[in-house]
Protein backbone atom coordinates (compact mmCIF):
# COMPACT_ATOMS: atom_id res chain seq x y z
CA UNK A 1 0.00 0.00 0.00
CA UNK A 2 1.40 3.38 -0.93
CA UNK A 3 1.55 6.46 1.26
CA UNK A 4 0.28 9.95 0.47
CA UNK A 5 2.39 12.84 1.75
CA UNK A 6 -0.02 15.30 3.34
CA UNK A 7 2.45 16.80 5.81
CA UNK A 8 3.78 20.30 5.42
CA UNK A 9 7.37 19.08 5.21
CA UNK A 10 10.49 20.45 3.59
CA UNK A 11 11.39 18.06 0.76
CA UNK A 12 14.72 16.62 -0.30
CA UNK A 13 16.34 14.23 -2.75
CA UNK A 14 19.49 12.16 -2.35
CA UNK A 15 21.93 11.60 -5.19
CA UNK A 16 24.31 8.69 -4.53
CA UNK A 17 27.38 9.01 -6.74
CA UNK A 18 29.77 6.16 -7.42
CA UNK A 19 30.52 3.41 -9.89
CA UNK A 20 31.32 1.14 -6.95
CA UNK A 21 27.69 1.32 -5.77
CA UNK A 22 26.29 0.45 -9.20
CA UNK A 23 28.75 -2.39 -9.73
CA UNK A 24 27.99 -3.93 -6.35
CA UNK A 25 31.58 -3.67 -5.10
CA UNK A 26 30.43 -1.39 -2.29
CA UNK A 27 27.21 -1.75 -0.32
CA UNK A 28 25.55 1.61 0.29
CA UNK A 29 25.12 2.36 3.99
CA UNK A 30 24.07 5.99 3.68
CA UNK A 31 20.55 5.99 2.23
CA UNK A 32 18.81 4.55 5.29
CA UNK A 33 20.80 6.69 7.69
CA UNK A 34 20.09 9.91 5.78
CA UNK A 35 16.39 9.09 5.34
CA UNK A 36 15.95 8.45 9.07
CA UNK A 37 18.00 11.50 10.05
CA UNK A 38 16.07 13.86 7.75
CA UNK A 39 12.70 12.53 8.86
CA UNK A 40 13.66 13.14 12.47
CA UNK A 41 14.50 16.82 11.83
CA UNK A 42 11.49 17.56 9.63
CA UNK A 43 12.86 17.11 6.10
CA UNK A 44 11.08 14.58 3.93
CA UNK A 45 13.27 12.51 1.62
CA UNK A 46 11.20 12.05 -1.53
CA UNK A 47 13.62 10.58 -4.08
CA UNK A 48 16.91 8.69 -4.25
CA UNK A 49 18.98 8.34 -7.42
CA UNK A 50 22.24 6.51 -8.02
CA UNK A 51 24.59 7.62 -10.80
CA UNK A 52 28.08 6.62 -11.88
CA UNK A 53 31.13 8.88 -11.68
CA UNK A 54 30.22 10.46 -15.02
CA UNK A 55 30.27 14.24 -15.01
CA UNK A 56 27.44 14.74 -17.51
CA UNK A 57 25.16 12.32 -15.66
CA UNK A 58 25.81 14.06 -12.34
CA UNK A 59 25.13 17.49 -13.87
CA UNK A 60 21.86 16.28 -15.38
CA UNK A 61 20.68 14.69 -12.14
CA UNK A 62 21.65 17.65 -9.93
CA UNK A 63 19.91 20.17 -12.17
CA UNK A 64 16.74 18.10 -12.33
CA UNK A 65 16.57 17.45 -8.61
CA UNK A 66 17.47 20.93 -7.36
CA UNK A 67 14.57 22.40 -9.29
CA UNK A 68 12.10 19.93 -7.82
CA UNK A 69 13.10 19.73 -4.15
CA UNK A 70 14.03 22.14 -1.39
CA UNK A 71 17.35 20.33 -0.89
CA UNK A 72 19.52 17.89 -2.79
CA UNK A 73 22.03 15.86 -0.80
CA UNK A 74 24.86 14.10 -2.61
CA UNK A 75 27.24 11.44 -1.33
CA UNK A 76 30.48 10.30 -2.95
CA UNK A 77 32.92 11.50 -5.55
CA UNK A 78 34.78 14.20 -3.61
CA UNK A 79 37.95 12.22 -2.88
CA UNK A 80 41.46 12.69 -4.32
CA UNK A 81 41.40 10.31 -7.30
CA UNK A 82 40.87 10.96 -11.00
CA UNK A 83 37.36 9.49 -10.96
CA UNK A 84 36.18 11.81 -8.18
CA UNK A 85 34.38 14.23 -10.48
CA UNK A 86 31.54 15.44 -8.27
CA UNK A 87 33.01 18.89 -7.61
CA UNK A 88 33.53 19.61 -11.31
CA UNK A 89 30.01 18.39 -12.01
CA UNK A 90 28.45 20.56 -9.30
CA UNK A 91 30.37 23.60 -10.56
CA UNK A 92 29.19 22.92 -14.10
CA UNK A 93 25.58 22.45 -12.96
CA UNK A 94 25.66 25.95 -11.45
CA UNK A 95 27.76 27.51 -14.21
CA UNK A 96 30.62 28.49 -11.91
CA UNK A 97 34.28 27.62 -11.59
CA UNK A 98 35.97 25.48 -8.94
CA UNK A 99 39.33 26.16 -7.33
CA UNK A 100 41.40 25.35 -4.27
CA UNK A 101 39.76 27.02 -1.28
CA UNK A 102 42.21 28.44 1.26
CA UNK A 103 39.92 27.73 4.22
CA UNK A 104 39.64 24.13 3.05
CA UNK A 105 43.43 23.89 2.83
CA UNK A 106 43.77 25.34 6.33
CA UNK A 107 41.34 22.73 7.63
CA UNK A 108 43.24 19.92 5.93
CA UNK A 109 46.53 21.07 7.47
CA UNK A 110 45.08 19.93 10.80
CA UNK A 111 45.15 16.38 9.45
CA UNK A 112 48.05 16.34 6.98
CA UNK A 113 51.62 17.48 7.42
CA UNK A 114 52.87 20.05 4.88
CA UNK A 115 54.70 17.43 2.87
CA UNK A 116 51.59 15.27 2.70
CA UNK A 117 49.40 17.90 1.06
CA UNK A 118 50.22 16.72 -2.45
CA UNK A 119 48.44 18.04 -5.56
CA UNK A 120 46.38 14.86 -5.50
CA UNK A 121 45.16 15.46 -1.95
CA UNK A 122 44.58 19.14 -2.68
CA UNK A 123 41.89 18.03 -5.13
CA UNK A 124 39.78 17.57 -2.00
CA UNK A 125 40.18 21.30 -1.26
CA UNK A 126 38.66 22.32 -4.62
CA UNK A 127 35.32 24.01 -3.97
CA UNK A 128 32.85 25.55 -6.43
CA UNK A 129 32.66 29.34 -6.36
CA UNK A 130 30.06 30.64 -3.90
CA UNK A 131 29.82 27.44 -1.85
CA UNK A 132 29.88 27.32 1.95
CA UNK A 133 32.16 24.73 3.54
CA UNK A 134 30.79 21.80 5.53
CA UNK A 135 33.51 20.97 8.00
CA UNK A 136 34.64 17.42 8.64
CA UNK A 137 36.12 16.70 12.06
CA UNK A 138 37.47 13.29 11.02
CA UNK A 139 39.71 13.71 7.96
CA UNK A 140 39.25 17.50 7.67
CA UNK A 141 38.62 17.48 3.89
CA UNK A 142 35.34 19.42 3.74
CA UNK A 143 32.08 18.99 1.98
CA UNK A 144 30.14 22.06 0.90
CA UNK A 145 26.71 23.59 0.37
CA UNK A 146 25.96 25.53 -2.81
CA UNK A 147 22.51 27.09 -2.69
CA UNK A 148 20.22 24.09 -2.03
CA UNK A 149 22.74 21.36 -2.91
CA UNK A 150 24.62 19.72 -0.03
CA UNK A 151 27.70 17.76 -1.11
CA UNK A 152 29.04 15.16 1.32
CA UNK A 153 31.55 12.33 1.42
CA UNK A 154 30.57 8.76 0.62
CA UNK A 155 32.39 7.21 3.58
CA UNK A 156 29.56 6.69 6.10
CA UNK A 157 31.34 7.94 9.22
CA UNK A 158 32.55 11.08 7.44
CA UNK A 159 29.16 11.67 5.83
CA UNK A 160 27.52 11.48 9.25
CA UNK A 161 29.68 14.20 10.80
CA UNK A 162 29.09 16.39 7.74
CA UNK A 163 25.34 15.90 8.07
CA UNK A 164 25.52 16.87 11.73
CA UNK A 165 27.51 19.97 10.82
CA UNK A 166 25.19 21.22 8.06
CA UNK A 167 21.83 20.31 9.63
CA UNK A 168 21.50 23.48 11.78
CA UNK A 169 21.71 25.62 8.63
CA UNK A 170 18.75 23.95 6.91
CA UNK A 171 15.11 24.95 6.87
CA UNK A 172 12.92 22.31 8.48
CA UNK A 173 9.27 21.35 8.49
CA UNK A 174 7.35 19.55 11.19
CA UNK A 175 9.21 16.47 12.41
CA UNK A 176 7.26 13.30 11.73
CA UNK A 177 6.68 10.75 14.48
CA UNK A 178 5.76 7.14 13.81
CA UNK A 179 4.66 3.82 15.27
CA UNK A 180 5.02 0.40 13.71
CA UNK A 181 2.83 -2.66 14.26
CA UNK A 182 3.64 -6.20 13.17
CA UNK A 183 0.57 -8.01 11.80
CA UNK A 184 0.87 -11.76 11.25
CA UNK A 185 -1.30 -11.78 8.13
CA UNK A 186 -0.59 -11.38 4.40
CA UNK A 187 -0.64 -7.85 3.01
CA UNK A 188 -3.55 -8.76 0.76
CA UNK A 189 -5.69 -9.47 3.84
CA UNK A 190 -4.52 -6.35 5.65
CA UNK A 191 -4.95 -3.97 2.71
CA UNK A 192 -8.80 -3.58 2.59
CA UNK A 193 -9.32 -2.63 6.27
CA UNK A 194 -6.16 -0.50 6.20
CA UNK A 195 -7.46 1.43 3.17
CA UNK A 196 -10.68 2.17 5.04
CA UNK A 197 -8.70 3.25 8.07
CA UNK A 198 -6.56 5.57 5.97
CA UNK A 199 -9.68 7.19 4.52
CA UNK A 200 -10.96 7.80 8.05
CA UNK A 201 -7.67 9.42 9.10
CA UNK A 202 -6.55 11.63 6.19
CA UNK A 203 -4.16 13.60 8.38
CA UNK A 204 -1.80 10.66 8.90
CA UNK A 205 0.25 8.44 6.63
CA UNK A 206 -0.29 4.71 6.71
CA UNK A 207 2.07 2.33 4.96
CA UNK A 208 2.14 -1.45 4.75
CA UNK A 209 5.31 -3.48 4.21
CA UNK A 210 5.10 -7.23 3.61
CA UNK A 211 7.64 -9.66 5.05
CA UNK A 212 8.25 -13.39 4.95
CA UNK A 213 9.51 -15.10 8.08
CA UNK A 214 9.50 -18.73 9.25
CA UNK A 215 7.55 -19.73 6.14
CA UNK A 216 4.79 -17.27 6.92
CA UNK A 217 3.68 -14.03 5.33
CA UNK A 218 3.19 -10.97 7.49
CA UNK A 219 2.81 -7.22 7.24
CA UNK A 220 4.39 -4.32 9.06
CA UNK A 221 1.98 -1.40 9.31
CA UNK A 222 3.60 1.99 9.91
CA UNK A 223 1.62 5.05 10.94
CA UNK A 224 3.25 8.48 10.69
CA UNK A 225 1.92 11.84 11.85
CA UNK A 226 3.11 15.29 12.75
CA UNK A 227 1.52 15.31 16.20
CA UNK A 228 1.01 12.82 19.02
CA UNK A 229 -2.76 13.25 19.18
CA UNK A 230 -3.31 12.30 15.54
CA UNK A 231 -0.87 9.42 15.85
CA UNK A 232 -2.51 8.05 19.00
CA UNK A 233 -5.99 8.29 17.49
CA UNK A 234 -4.98 6.44 14.32
CA UNK A 235 -3.02 3.84 16.28
CA UNK A 236 -5.98 3.16 18.57
CA UNK A 237 -8.22 2.76 15.54
CA UNK A 238 -5.69 0.37 13.98
CA UNK A 239 -5.76 -1.85 17.06
CA UNK A 240 -9.57 -1.86 16.88
CA UNK A 241 -9.37 -3.02 13.25
CA UNK A 242 -6.85 -5.72 14.15
CA UNK A 243 -9.15 -7.02 16.88
CA UNK A 244 -12.19 -6.93 14.61
CA UNK A 245 -10.40 -8.83 11.82
CA UNK A 246 -8.95 -11.35 14.24
CA UNK A 247 -5.34 -10.73 13.24
CA UNK A 248 -2.47 -11.70 15.50
CA UNK A 249 -0.36 -8.59 15.99
CA UNK A 250 2.06 -6.78 18.26
CA UNK A 251 4.21 -3.63 18.36
CA UNK A 252 7.21 -3.74 16.03
CA UNK A 253 10.64 -2.77 17.31
CA UNK A 254 11.11 -0.10 14.64
CA UNK A 255 10.13 0.85 11.15
CA UNK A 256 10.96 -1.56 8.29
CA UNK A 257 14.41 -0.73 6.97
CA UNK A 258 15.29 1.60 9.85
CA UNK A 259 18.88 1.42 11.03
Amino acid sequence: MSEDSDFDTVTAALLVIGEEILSGRTRDENVGYIATYLTRIGIGLREVRVVADVEADIVEAVNALRERYAYVFTTGGIGPTHDDVTTDAIAKAFGVGASVHEEAVAAMRQHYADGELSPTRLRMARIPEGAELIHNAISRAPGYKLQNVIVMAGIPRVMQVMLDEVAPRLAKGRPVISRAVRVDAPEGDVAPPLAALQAAHPGVQMGSYPFFEKNRLGTHVVIRAADEASLDSALSALWDVIAKEGFDAGPADDEPGAS
